[in-house]
């Protein structure tokens, strides 16, 4: 079989300049934060990740689903690595990897990091004594805030202030391990301005919990509490954080994961009840059952919906009436066929409200869905034959609209490789749980063909693109036809060493939205939105790495004037073996002409936490990041950034916003290991 070289079709190479852990995240946040919301939680990847980092793969006896679970390895990669050690035997080195088709040298080396062979292992089944000597204890707490005030926490003459409580924000998390055989999770969450510990009895604002038990042949997973399934493409059920299009560093095919227990500190995207995999031999059933309380604005007549609120706020008298309007029960089960190459699934669920969705008002949202109940099926397969992986997914609301999507990744030579994906939603497509590759939010109506691009002209060199056509057959939100678009997107990356990479991007997007402007036409307006960035990674020693980019957008509508944004970056990372201190360092200027023209930029942040702001107007941000062992199972994280704008008499908008033109945040984190 040929390589296959997938690996980062959307997004740049991936260099050793700094820890492999904080570049892959790195890498995939930044995407991510370009198309996502603003509340978007990111905190399931980093906890991924370190996860494994702590407790790395054994892959001499990790089954499909278990490789899945790392980002950057893609499904082709997958299956040949299982396929190698059914035929050849266990492996003695994690460098016999490169000898499989698919795996280069680069990727072998980012796999090392999560991988062992043979660890020892800590009992072959769950004692009572194993659970009190032989498990491992995670406590993290974590306190942060911004250091000036905001209008929401401004106390007048005439009345209080509008939030309820503190600007300290207070996370809590632990988590129990026995063997990666039973795990129990918390996390516990205060945002600022929210009500802590009132006189009332009331704790933190939001709770997560539940208990996972990965058992042997035939209940092979169990978790009671909050719990989030991934399965097929996304576009019948996928809850928690999934990633959109361009974002994953494998290929635009998602990896469904099953049943997993829930770790994200997001309010909205879990699941709440019991579910279990049970399996025989290559068959699998997953039956799952949900119920939880959802916010949500109603009408005056508190009889219907107007709108599902997903920011988990609970701080002002507003956001406390929007709070649990909603019950939401959902219920149903997957199944699942699997042998060598081959992967088929059905699934169906329910999802019932006690009041329902209301009518929308506007024209566009002729098709949205209305009611208390909806019933989604769902057929997926994905299927690897030689140098090709097919995949894909057919999805019916039922007494509404289908969708489904089709593709592959395929191996043309040893040096370039393709993937190829055809999408068509239905504008009366439903579901709740729909994260399916798209250029919208929800994948609905929208048709779209998508083709990536890796030539690897050599070990140093390598072009990496794509180009993706949508168009939108019915209206959308500000736009008040059917419209279309394209993103185009290139990467060239040259790797002098493993010490000095230099990368150059290019990303260009094309929608169309409602003009502006009054014209007699009364059309729509073409949006050409276009980043330019030139990046250099260089590691000085094997303590000190240095990290400099500079990024140009530019952003046209219609006839209106264009608008501009720079940025500009250099960081210092320091991250000696054996220290008990590493941190890093940034010193940014930027200039954007508003929001339109914003810019996205990664920032290194404590363990489990995640900073990627968005860079608008103009002025100056800086960070300090360190960390500090004091003794064995003890860190200590500090983390302050600051950020001043030139020209600005105030820093945000509403009750966030600060009079004066410097916000600064201030992080404070502690974790206990036993």
């Amino acid at each position: 079989m040929k390589k296959l070289v997938v690996v980062l079709l959307m997004v740049p190479s991936i260099s050793l300049a700094q820890s492999d852990t904080e570049t892959l995240m790195a890498r995939i946040l930044e995407y991510i934060a370009e198309n996502a919301a603003e509340d978007t939680d990111y905190s399931e990847i980093t906890e991924r990740l370190n996860f494994y980092k702590a407790h790395p793969i054994n892959i001499n006896k990790a089954d499909k689903e278990e490789l899945q679970g790392l980002f950057f390895l893609s499904p082709v990669q997958v299956d040949n690595l299982i396929a190698h050690r059914a035929e050849s035997g266990l492996f003695q080195h994690v460098l016999e990897l490169q000898g499989i088709d698919a795996f280069d040298e680069e990727t072998v080396r980012w796999l090392s990091n999560f991988v062992v062979i043979d660890p020892p292992e800590l009992l072959r089944g769950i004692s009572f004594t194993g659970l009190l000597r032989k498990s491992e204890h995670d406590l993290i707490i974590r306190l942060g805030r911004v250091l000036e005030r905001q209008e929401g926490f401004r106390t007048s003459d005439a009345e209080g202030p509008v939030y309820s409580g503190s600007a300290v924000r207070v996370f809590t998390r632990y988590r129990y391990n026995y063997a990666n055989k039973l795990l129990l999770s918390l996390n516990m969450e205060k945002d600022a301005g929210e009500s802590f510990l009132a006189k009332s009895g009331k704790g933190f604002d939001f709770y997560s919990a539940s208990v996972f038990i990965k058992g042997g042949r035939l209940i092979r997973k169990f978790v009671a509490g909050d719990y989030s399934l991934q399965f097929g493409q996304g576009l019948t059920m996928w809850s928690g954080l999934g990633f959109g299009k361009g974002a994953a560093l494998t290929s635009v095919a998602k990896q469904d994961m099953g049943l997993r227990p829930y770790s994200s500190v997001n309010e909205s995207s879990l699941l709440r009840g019991i579910a279990a995999t049970i399996g025989y031999k290559k068959f699998s059933v997953s039956p799952f059952i949900s119920y939880k309380r959802m916010d949500a604005s109603l009408s005056d007549d508190r009889q219907k919906i107007n709108s599902l609120i997903v920011s988990g706020l609970h701080r002002s008298d507003t956001e406390m009436e929007n709070k649990n309007n909603v019950s939401q029960l959902v219920y149903g089960m997957n199944s699942k066929y699997s042998s060598s190459g081959l992967s088929l699934g059905f699934t169906a669920h329910r999802t019932k409200m006690n009041r329902p969705l209301a009518e929308g008002s506007s024209l566009y949202e002729k098709y949205n869905f209305e009611g208390t109940s909806l019933t989604n099926i769902g057929l997926h397969y994905s299927y690897t034959f030689r140098n090709t992986y097919f995949f894909g997914e057919a999805a019916h609301s039922i007494l509404s609209g289908s969708a489904f999507l089709n593709g592959l990744l395929s191996s043309i030579s040893d040096q370039v490789s393709i993937a190829v994906l055809y999408r068509n939603y239905a504008r009366d497509y439903h579901s709740f749980f729909n994260q399916a590759i798209s250029e919208s939010t929800t994948a609905a109506n929208e048709k779209g063909l998508y083709s990536g691009l890796t030539v690897k002209f050599s070990n140093k060199l390598e072009l990496a693109g794509y180009v993706d056509y949508f168009s939108f057959p019915w209206l959308k939100f500000r736009v008040d036809a059917p419209s279309r678009g394209y993103e185009l997107y290139a990467q060239l990356a040259y790797n002098f060493d493993k010490r000095f990479r230099i990368s150059a991007r290019f990303r260009k997007q094309i929608r169309e939205e409602n003009s502006d402007v009054e014209s007699p036409a009364d059309g729509l307006d073409h949006v050409d939105k276009q980043n330019y960035r030139l990046e250099l990674n260089y590691k000085l020693s094997s303590s000190f790495s240095l990290r400099n980019r500079a990024e140009v957008s530019i952003y046209k509508k219609g006839w209106l004037a264009d608008e501009y944004g720079f940025v500009s970056y250099q960081d210092v990372i320091y991250n000696p073996l054996n220290s008990r201190f590493s941190g890093n360092i940034r010193f940014a200027i930027f200039d954007t002409s508003g929001f339109n023209s914003r810019i996205y930029a990664y920032e290194n942040d404590v363990l489990y936490g995640y900073s990627v702001p968005a860079y608008q107007g103009r002025g100056l941000r800086g960070y300090i990041n360190g960390r500090y062992t004091i003794g064995k199972g003890i860190d200590v994280w500090l983390r302050y950034a600051v950020q001043s704008f030139s020209g600005q008499e105030a820093v945000g908008s509403g009750y966030d916003m600060i009079n004066g033109n410097r916000r600064s945040d201030i992080k404070l984190q502690v974790r206990l290991q036993i």
